[in-house]
């Protein structure tokens, strides 16, 4: 039978502590949360109706750890369609009050709702008619008596050994601006394109580019179906697109040419053909609405691998060229 060792008996323990408090704090925001659904109702409908009618913006306040839940609720509601900035209470009360308008709704958190830095705020509110949204866990509080719409926290365990720093409740503060917010984006209809609008940075604006952001529309490599190969070679090599489509007389696209057509007819008088003869038919397509990554993912999956997409919109039913697409403007655009 193995003897652990006194310093892995230490590490051990030290391990098993670590988890428990991890599980304790995980096991008390899932108890929080799921009374915090079970307790919302009507007056969280109120508070999207209030807000939806805000014609300025949205200003979130909160001190301590609610200030900093605050910043990042406003931040959310910013980023998915509703206009909103954080103004502190202490600079609120040295000037920042000029930040708030009568058009714009004060979105207030406190968990005990009686937080003295707010009441500048509350005031400021009361008198030019703005209206208060207040979240705290104290019914009888200050700032839910004074609210227009009042969201209740329920009452929760914080998770720290003293029961003191905040945790649990700022977990359901976070969780309940969140849900604030997606209310919002869903009673507003707020589409992806939106959302990439918002987002031109990073990988989520990356991953909301469509075809039509990036393709080419004006410099189209195309020719006839009896055009001669030398005219196919010049028009394949003259746009750095390597490939040429073939339209009808219609405009319609019937066929591709690529350097893989080009090497299979090689031996066989190239230069004396026309498109027609070397033409791929039905090449692959992608439509203008389509995400760029959905685009490239169609180049990569292929065998072998191609390089361009002409663009047509199969809504109109008459398969003619809108654009096309080379890989390279995909990588650009930073999709990988």
């Amino acid at each position: 039978m193995s003897v652990l060792k006194p310093k892995a008996v230490a590490s051990a323990s030290r391990e098993e502590a670590d988890l428990l408090a991890a599980r304790r704090v995980l096991r008390f925001a899932r108890e929080a949360l799921g009374a915090l659904s079970d307790q919302l109702g009507g007056a969280f409908s109120e508070a999207v109706d209030l807000l939806l009618a805000v014609r300025g913006r949205v200003v979130v306040s909160g001190m301590g750890k609610s200030g900093h839940v605050g910043r990042k609720v406003a931040a959310t509601l910013s980023s998915t369609g509703t206009p909103a900035q954080f103004v502190h209470p202490g600079e609120a009360s040295h000037g920042d009050l000029g930040a708030l308008t009568r058009a714009d709704a004060l979105l207030m958190l406190s968990y005990s709702g009686g937080t003295a830095e707010l009441s500048d705020l509350i005031t400021y509110a009361k008198r030019f008619g703005i209206p208060l949204i207040g979240v705290a866990g104290n019914p009888e509080s200050a700032l839910i008596e004074a609210s227009d719409v009042a969201l209740v926290l329920p009452k929760a365990q914080e998770a720290c050994p003293m029961g003191l720093a905040p945790t649990t409740s700022t977990t359901m503060m976070l969780a309940l601006g969140d849900a604030l917010a997606v209310a919002l984006m869903e009673r507003r209809g707020f589409s992806a394109d939106q959302y990439r609008d918002l987002h031109p940075g990073g990988a989520l604006g990356r991953a909301l580019i469509r075809v039509s952001d990036i393709m080419h529309a004006d410099t189209m490599p195309l020719v006839k179906p009896g055009a001669p190969m030398r005219e196919v070679l010049l028009t394949m090599t003259s746009g750095g697109f390597g490939v040429a489509g073939v339209i009808d007389d219609h405009g319609a696209l019937t066929g591709i040419i690529t350097d893989g057509d080009l090497r299979r007819h090689m031996e066989r008088g190239l230069l004396d053909r026309t498109a027609r003869d070397v033409m791929t038919t039905s090449p692959k397509t992608v439509a203008p609405d389509l995400l760029a990554a959905e685009a490239l993912a169609i180049m990569n999956d292929g065998t072998p691998r191609v390089t361009c997409l002409f663009v047509v919109d199969p809504a109109a039913g008459e398969h003619r060229p809108l654009g096309i697409l080379h890989v390279h403007d995909c990588l650009r655009a930073g999709l990988r």
